[in-house]
């Protein structure tokens, strides 16, 4: 039996478009195309589509500067990956199960047994943050 491929919100041309101006900043679509573009045979066309398709799902914003649009990320890496995150598991049925959190878990210590000390740092500094927004709010 052949496994079905899984579709993410973002296409794979998106998602470069998005790790080279997280990686640049700001960029107009020409120099988007430069280095996205010429190694896969990519049109300028197809690369400027991608960027004001982005644009519509308002994850780049643009500006105008002289004849052409300058376009920079409206979202951070991590706010886009707990975005896209959330979604996958909404399409699942796994945001309220513990199905999502265990196979991070499990992905996590595959990649890199390291990695599961470093999700324990980030739980418990997220507890925390979270443990001192309580005793403020308790104060009052």
């Amino acid at each position: 039996m052949r496994e079905k491929e899984i579709h993410l919100p973002l296409g794979e041309l998106e998602i470069e478009v998005m790790e080279y101006l997280w990686e640049v900043g700001p960029a107009e679509v020409k120099s988007v195309h430069e280095v996205l573009g010429k190694d896969k045979r990519r049109s300028l066309n197809t690369v400027q589509s991608t960027l004001e398709r982005l644009y519509r799902k308002q994850l780049l914003g643009r500006e105008k500067q002289s004849r052409a649009y300058v376009y920079s990320p409206n979202v951070g890496r991590e706010a886009l990956l707990v975005q896209t995150m959330g979604h996958i598991a909404d399409r699942l049925g796994a945001r309220d199960s513990g199905a999502l959190m265990a196979s991070f878990v499990e992905l996590a210590d595959l990649q890199n047994p390291e990695n599961l000390e470093m999700l324990q740092a980030l739980i418990d500094e997220q507890r925390n943050q979270t443990g001192a927004t309580r005793d403020e709010n308790s104060d009052e």
